[in-house]
Protein backbone atom coordinates (compact mmCIF):
# COMPACT_ATOMS: atom_id res chain seq x y z
CA UNK A 1 0.00 0.00 0.00
CA UNK A 2 1.39 3.38 -0.99
CA UNK A 3 1.93 6.03 1.63
CA UNK A 4 -0.68 8.80 1.82
CA UNK A 5 0.89 11.79 0.03
CA UNK A 6 -1.77 14.34 1.04
CA UNK A 7 -0.54 17.11 3.37
CA UNK A 8 -1.79 16.78 6.92
CA UNK A 9 -1.81 18.92 10.03
CA UNK A 10 1.52 18.84 11.86
CA UNK A 11 1.18 18.36 15.62
CA UNK A 12 4.39 16.47 16.36
CA UNK A 13 7.91 16.65 14.89
CA UNK A 14 11.00 14.48 15.33
CA UNK A 15 14.32 16.22 14.65
CA UNK A 16 17.32 14.25 13.39
CA UNK A 17 20.68 16.06 13.26
CA UNK A 18 23.94 14.94 11.69
CA UNK A 19 26.07 13.23 14.30
CA UNK A 20 29.17 14.93 15.67
CA UNK A 21 28.35 18.16 13.81
CA UNK A 22 28.08 21.21 16.11
CA UNK A 23 26.47 23.27 13.35
CA UNK A 24 23.72 20.64 12.96
CA UNK A 25 23.14 20.56 16.72
CA UNK A 26 22.76 24.34 16.82
CA UNK A 27 20.29 24.27 13.92
CA UNK A 28 18.35 21.47 15.64
CA UNK A 29 18.09 23.53 18.81
CA UNK A 30 16.85 26.55 16.83
CA UNK A 31 14.30 24.36 15.07
CA UNK A 32 13.10 22.91 18.39
CA UNK A 33 12.63 26.36 19.93
CA UNK A 34 10.57 27.51 16.95
CA UNK A 35 8.35 24.43 17.20
CA UNK A 36 8.03 24.71 20.98
CA UNK A 37 6.77 28.29 20.62
CA UNK A 38 4.09 27.11 18.23
CA UNK A 39 2.88 24.37 20.55
CA UNK A 40 4.22 21.48 18.45
CA UNK A 41 5.36 18.36 20.34
CA UNK A 42 9.10 17.92 19.67
CA UNK A 43 11.21 14.77 19.99
CA UNK A 44 14.70 13.85 18.78
CA UNK A 45 16.48 10.73 17.66
CA UNK A 46 18.61 9.42 20.58
CA UNK A 47 21.92 10.81 19.28
CA UNK A 48 20.49 14.29 18.75
CA UNK A 49 18.72 14.23 22.12
CA UNK A 50 22.00 13.33 23.82
CA UNK A 51 23.90 16.10 22.01
CA UNK A 52 21.29 18.69 23.05
CA UNK A 53 20.90 17.47 26.62
CA UNK A 54 17.25 16.55 26.03
CA UNK A 55 17.38 12.79 26.60
CA UNK A 56 13.86 12.74 28.02
CA UNK A 57 12.64 13.79 24.57
CA UNK A 58 14.43 10.98 22.71
CA UNK A 59 12.55 8.69 20.36
CA UNK A 60 13.91 5.73 18.46
CA UNK A 61 13.59 6.12 14.71
CA UNK A 62 11.39 3.34 13.43
CA UNK A 63 10.51 2.28 16.95
CA UNK A 64 7.16 0.92 18.03
CA UNK A 65 6.02 4.21 19.50
CA UNK A 66 3.66 6.40 17.46
CA UNK A 67 5.39 8.12 14.53
CA UNK A 68 5.73 11.88 14.39
CA UNK A 69 3.73 13.83 11.81
CA UNK A 70 6.95 15.28 10.35
CA UNK A 71 10.67 14.48 10.45
CA UNK A 72 13.13 17.35 10.12
CA UNK A 73 16.53 16.01 9.06
CA UNK A 74 19.41 18.47 9.48
CA UNK A 75 22.73 17.60 7.87
CA UNK A 76 23.35 16.08 4.47
CA UNK A 77 21.99 13.38 2.20
CA UNK A 78 23.65 10.63 4.26
CA UNK A 79 21.73 11.66 7.37
CA UNK A 80 18.49 11.76 5.42
CA UNK A 81 19.09 8.32 3.89
CA UNK A 82 19.67 6.87 7.36
CA UNK A 83 16.44 8.39 8.66
CA UNK A 84 14.45 7.35 5.58
CA UNK A 85 15.45 3.69 5.97
CA UNK A 86 14.52 3.76 9.64
CA UNK A 87 11.00 5.12 9.11
CA UNK A 88 10.29 3.31 5.82
CA UNK A 89 7.82 0.80 7.39
CA UNK A 90 5.64 3.72 8.52
CA UNK A 91 6.63 6.71 6.37
CA UNK A 92 5.91 10.30 7.30
CA UNK A 93 6.90 13.54 5.54
CA UNK A 94 10.61 14.42 5.69
CA UNK A 95 12.02 17.93 5.45
CA UNK A 96 15.72 17.89 4.61
CA UNK A 97 17.87 20.84 5.71
CA UNK A 98 21.29 20.96 4.03
CA UNK A 99 24.37 22.05 5.99
CA UNK A 100 26.87 21.93 3.16
CA UNK A 101 28.07 19.53 0.52
CA UNK A 102 26.07 18.59 -2.56
CA UNK A 103 22.73 17.82 -0.88
CA UNK A 104 20.38 16.61 -3.64
CA UNK A 105 17.88 15.36 -1.04
CA UNK A 106 18.35 18.04 1.59
CA UNK A 107 17.19 20.98 -0.52
CA UNK A 108 16.33 23.53 2.18
CA UNK A 109 19.12 25.90 3.21
CA UNK A 110 19.60 26.72 6.93
CA UNK A 111 18.50 30.33 6.44
CA UNK A 112 15.27 29.08 4.84
CA UNK A 113 14.40 26.64 7.61
CA UNK A 114 12.29 28.97 9.78
CA UNK A 115 10.20 30.21 6.85
CA UNK A 116 9.69 26.73 5.37
CA UNK A 117 8.67 25.31 8.76
CA UNK A 118 6.17 28.15 9.24
CA UNK A 119 4.66 27.35 5.84
CA UNK A 120 4.45 23.63 6.67
CA UNK A 121 2.75 24.30 10.01
CA UNK A 122 0.25 26.51 8.19
CA UNK A 123 -0.54 23.61 5.85
CA UNK A 124 1.04 25.25 2.83
CA UNK A 125 3.29 22.51 1.54
CA UNK A 126 3.42 19.72 -1.05
CA UNK A 127 4.77 16.20 -0.80
CA UNK A 128 6.95 14.42 -3.33
CA UNK A 129 6.54 10.61 -2.99
CA UNK A 130 9.79 8.75 -3.81
CA UNK A 131 9.96 5.05 -4.57
CA UNK A 132 12.35 2.83 -2.66
CA UNK A 133 13.75 -0.63 -3.24
CA UNK A 134 13.18 -3.82 -1.29
CA UNK A 135 16.40 -5.83 -1.46
CA UNK A 136 16.53 -9.52 -0.54
CA UNK A 137 19.52 -11.85 -0.33
CA UNK A 138 18.79 -15.56 -0.86
CA UNK A 139 21.41 -18.18 0.01
CA UNK A 140 20.74 -21.87 -0.58
CA UNK A 141 17.05 -21.19 -1.05
CA UNK A 142 16.76 -19.34 2.28
CA UNK A 143 16.26 -15.59 2.71
CA UNK A 144 19.07 -14.31 4.91
CA UNK A 145 18.51 -10.56 4.54
CA UNK A 146 15.72 -8.20 3.57
CA UNK A 147 16.23 -4.43 3.66
CA UNK A 148 14.63 -1.25 2.32
CA UNK A 149 16.76 1.36 0.56
CA UNK A 150 16.00 4.77 -0.95
CA UNK A 151 18.99 5.43 -3.24
CA UNK A 152 20.62 2.24 -4.43
CA UNK A 153 21.80 -1.30 -3.94
CA UNK A 154 25.39 -1.91 -5.07
CA UNK A 155 27.25 -5.17 -5.61
CA UNK A 156 30.99 -4.63 -5.73
CA UNK A 157 34.24 -6.19 -4.76
CA UNK A 158 36.71 -5.46 -2.02
CA UNK A 159 40.11 -3.84 -2.50
CA UNK A 160 41.36 -6.74 -4.66
CA UNK A 161 41.53 -5.61 -8.28
CA UNK A 162 39.60 -8.48 -9.85
CA UNK A 163 36.66 -8.53 -12.23
CA UNK A 164 33.51 -10.13 -10.85
CA UNK A 165 30.80 -11.83 -12.92
CA UNK A 166 27.15 -11.15 -12.17
CA UNK A 167 24.25 -12.82 -13.97
CA UNK A 168 21.25 -10.51 -14.33
CA UNK A 169 17.67 -11.50 -15.03
CA UNK A 170 14.57 -9.30 -15.19
CA UNK A 171 11.25 -10.94 -14.32
CA UNK A 172 13.03 -14.34 -14.56
CA UNK A 173 14.22 -13.65 -18.11
CA UNK A 174 18.02 -13.75 -18.51
CA UNK A 175 19.46 -10.40 -19.60
CA UNK A 176 23.24 -10.74 -19.62
CA UNK A 177 26.32 -11.50 -17.57
CA UNK A 178 28.16 -8.43 -16.35
CA UNK A 179 31.92 -8.69 -16.14
CA UNK A 180 32.79 -5.56 -14.23
CA UNK A 181 33.88 -4.07 -10.92
CA UNK A 182 30.27 -4.27 -9.81
CA UNK A 183 26.65 -3.41 -10.52
CA UNK A 184 24.36 -0.63 -9.24
CA UNK A 185 20.58 -0.80 -9.07
CA UNK A 186 19.19 2.60 -8.19
CA UNK A 187 15.90 4.42 -7.89
CA UNK A 188 15.31 7.67 -9.79
CA UNK A 189 16.18 9.42 -6.52
CA UNK A 190 19.50 7.55 -6.51
CA UNK A 191 20.24 8.37 -10.14
CA UNK A 192 22.23 11.44 -9.01
CA UNK A 193 24.34 9.39 -6.58
CA UNK A 194 26.75 6.50 -7.30
CA UNK A 195 24.98 5.60 -10.54
CA UNK A 196 25.70 9.05 -11.99
CA UNK A 197 29.39 8.71 -11.10
CA UNK A 198 29.44 5.36 -12.92
CA UNK A 199 28.02 6.89 -16.10
CA UNK A 200 24.31 6.32 -15.51
CA UNK A 201 21.62 8.78 -16.67
CA UNK A 202 19.79 11.30 -14.51
CA UNK A 203 16.19 10.13 -14.11
CA UNK A 204 13.46 12.45 -12.85
CA UNK A 205 12.33 11.24 -9.39
CA UNK A 206 8.66 11.13 -10.43
CA UNK A 207 9.30 8.45 -13.07
CA UNK A 208 8.31 4.92 -12.09
CA UNK A 209 11.49 3.10 -13.08
CA UNK A 210 14.81 1.97 -11.76
CA UNK A 211 18.29 1.91 -13.24
CA UNK A 212 20.88 -0.83 -13.65
CA UNK A 213 24.37 0.60 -14.10
CA UNK A 214 27.59 -1.44 -14.39
CA UNK A 215 30.72 -0.20 -12.64
CA UNK A 216 33.72 -0.14 -15.01
CA UNK A 217 32.38 -2.90 -17.32
CA UNK A 218 34.88 -5.10 -19.14
CA UNK A 219 32.96 -4.66 -22.42
CA UNK A 220 31.89 -1.30 -23.85
CA UNK A 221 28.61 -2.86 -25.01
CA UNK A 222 27.44 -3.20 -21.39
CA UNK A 223 25.58 0.08 -20.95
CA UNK A 224 23.21 1.39 -18.26
CA UNK A 225 19.67 0.02 -18.46
CA UNK A 226 16.37 1.59 -17.34
CA UNK A 227 13.49 -0.78 -16.58
CA UNK A 228 9.92 -0.33 -15.27
CA UNK A 229 9.70 -0.26 -11.49
CA UNK A 230 7.15 -3.10 -11.56
CA UNK A 231 10.02 -5.38 -12.66
CA UNK A 232 11.87 -7.75 -10.36
CA UNK A 233 15.61 -7.89 -10.92
CA UNK A 234 17.67 -10.86 -9.76
CA UNK A 235 21.45 -10.95 -9.68
CA UNK A 236 23.56 -13.99 -8.92
CA UNK A 237 27.30 -14.27 -8.45
CA UNK A 238 29.36 -16.54 -10.64
CA UNK A 239 32.70 -18.07 -9.67
CA UNK A 240 35.68 -16.23 -8.29
CA UNK A 241 37.37 -15.93 -4.94
CA UNK A 242 37.19 -12.16 -4.48
CA UNK A 243 35.35 -10.73 -1.52
CA UNK A 244 32.08 -9.26 -2.77
CA UNK A 245 29.67 -7.05 -0.85
CA UNK A 246 26.15 -5.76 -1.18
CA UNK A 247 25.95 -2.14 0.00
CA UNK A 248 22.71 -0.21 0.52
CA UNK A 249 22.70 3.58 0.22
CA UNK A 250 26.47 3.48 0.77
CA UNK A 251 25.81 2.86 4.47
CA UNK A 252 24.74 -0.73 5.13
CA UNK A 253 27.01 -3.57 3.97
CA UNK A 254 26.43 -7.32 3.67
CA UNK A 255 29.02 -9.90 2.46
CA UNK A 256 28.00 -12.12 -0.44
CA UNK A 257 29.06 -15.64 -1.38
CA UNK A 258 29.17 -17.51 -4.66
CA UNK A 259 25.70 -18.42 -5.99
CA UNK A 260 23.97 -15.94 -3.68
CA UNK A 261 20.93 -14.35 -5.30
CA UNK A 262 20.13 -10.68 -4.78
CA UNK A 263 16.54 -9.79 -5.63
CA UNK A 264 15.45 -6.20 -6.03
CA UNK A 265 11.95 -4.86 -6.49
CA UNK A 266 10.05 -1.67 -5.79
CA UNK A 267 9.09 -1.33 -2.15
CA UNK A 268 5.44 -1.14 -1.18
CA UNK A 269 5.97 2.09 0.75
CA UNK A 270 7.21 5.41 -0.60
CA UNK A 271 9.17 8.04 1.25
CA UNK A 272 7.38 11.40 1.41
CA UNK A 273 9.76 14.29 0.79
CA UNK A 274 8.56 17.83 1.51
CA UNK A 275 8.95 19.60 -1.82
CA UNK A 276 10.88 22.85 -1.69
CA UNK A 277 8.50 25.77 -2.38
CA UNK A 278 11.37 27.90 -3.66
CA UNK A 279 12.98 25.78 -6.36
CA UNK A 280 12.15 23.08 -8.89
CA UNK A 281 13.97 19.80 -9.42
CA UNK A 282 15.73 21.18 -12.49
CA UNK A 283 16.81 24.28 -10.60
CA UNK A 284 18.35 21.98 -7.98
CA UNK A 285 20.21 20.13 -10.74
CA UNK A 286 21.47 23.36 -12.29
CA UNK A 287 22.68 24.63 -8.94
CA UNK A 288 24.24 21.38 -7.73
CA UNK A 289 25.78 20.24 -11.01
CA UNK A 290 26.70 23.73 -12.27
CA UNK A 291 25.05 23.13 -15.66
CA UNK A 292 26.00 25.70 -18.25
CA UNK A 293 28.93 27.07 -16.29
CA UNK A 294 32.42 27.27 -17.79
Amino acid sequence: MAADSRPRAIKSVTIVAKRHAPQAARAALRCAKLLDRRGVAVTFDPETARALGRRKDARLLGGRSKSADLYVVIGGDGTLLMAARAIAPNPRPILGVNLGGLGFLTETAPDEMDHVLAEILAGRYELDPRIGLEVTVVRGGRTIMRQWTLNDAVINKSALARIIEIDLSIDREPVTTYKSDGLIISTPTGSTAYSLSAGGPIVHPNLEAFLITPICPHALSLRPLVVPDRSVAEMSLRGGDSEVYLTLDGQVGHPLKQKDKVRVKRSRQRILMVRSPRRSYFEVLRRKLHWGER
